[in-house]
């Protein structure tokens, strides 16, 4: 289904033809951002952290350049897709994807630590706090942020519990029918190649990786001072989740290995 269908205006011509599959798995070809602030040292991090946006001009931001490749013919990953299917979410069924949320996992799964900030910057309760690492070495709390700018892809706020309930949820089929079951774990064709010319891994929804030989599904989320991992084995044998504070903007993958390591040793 292209999703101009539902979201007409929105995107050029050439990108209101992608499809919905094509936004899931990440082969939807949408150009980089243009309008975006810098954020690149850690101190523009704080300066920007109250900025509003709606999903439209985030949308917006994608739309002044010509796309990167043919749709379906590369894969890249790209928050903007979630953006574009929560906004689509909420054209078929005329209400805030948030509630769509809350209905039809978030209360079914009882994941009471789980919500969607609604423009609230602040975290009630309980809560970790995620700290940034200045371009001096020191470290600012970052836990009050406005989470509009992940509005859509990153937004949702949960607990490691709850987290490791909703992959089991979803892997054991509670959550969806069989013949969508099977698009979770189907890669597009060998011929759809990351950017870098590395396989493709990501499926209608979720990440492969294959970490000490051992093929995991699930996925990743990064807000600035959070960094959270889920992944299980197909059969749900080997099931992890990692959450922990990521002080700088990008870091490698050393902690999930250690992890990783330790489980299937």
């Amino acid at each position: 289904m292209p999703i101009g269908r539902h979201l007409p205006g929105l995107l050029p011509a050439e990108s209101a033809r992608i499809t919905v599959a094509q936004l899931l798995n990440h082969t939807s070809g949408l150009p980089g951002h243009r309008g975006l602030p810098d954020v690149s040292p850690p101190e523009a991090v704080l300066r920007h952290r109250f900025d509003k946006w709606t999903p439209q001009e985030l949308v917006r931001t994608v739309t002044l350049d010509p796309p990167k490749f043919r749709p379906g013919s590369k894969q890249e990953y790209r928050g903007i897709n979630y953006v574009l299917l929560a906004l689509l979410v909420e054209a078929l069924t005329g209400r805030p994807y948030g509630e769509v949320i809350r209905e039809r996992v978030v209360r079914p799964l009882g994941l009471r630590g789980t919500l969607i900030p609604d423009r609230d910057p602040r975290l009630h309760g309980s809560h970790v706090h995620g700290y940034l690492k200045m371009t001096d070495g020191s470290l600012r709390d970052v836990t009050v942020y406005d989470q509009s700018s992940a509005w859509g892809e990153g937004e949702l706020v949960s607990t490691v519990a709850d987290l490791f309930r909703f992959h089991q949820a979803l892997f054991s089929g509670e959550l969806l029918p069989s013949h969508a079951m099977n698009h979770l774990f189907t890669l597009p064709p060998d011929s759809v190649r990351m950017l870098d010319g590395s396989p493709a891994r990501y499926s209608l929804g979720l990440q492969q990786a294959t970490v000490n030989g051992v093929t995991f599904w699930g996925k990743t989320g990064d807000t600035y001072g959070y960094r959270t991992r889920v992944f299980s084995t197909r059969d749900q044998r080997l099931r992890w989740v990692l959450a922990y504070t990521q002080t700088p903007p990008a870091s490698a993958e050393d902690m999930t290995d250690r992890v990783v390591s330790v489980l299937t040793s």
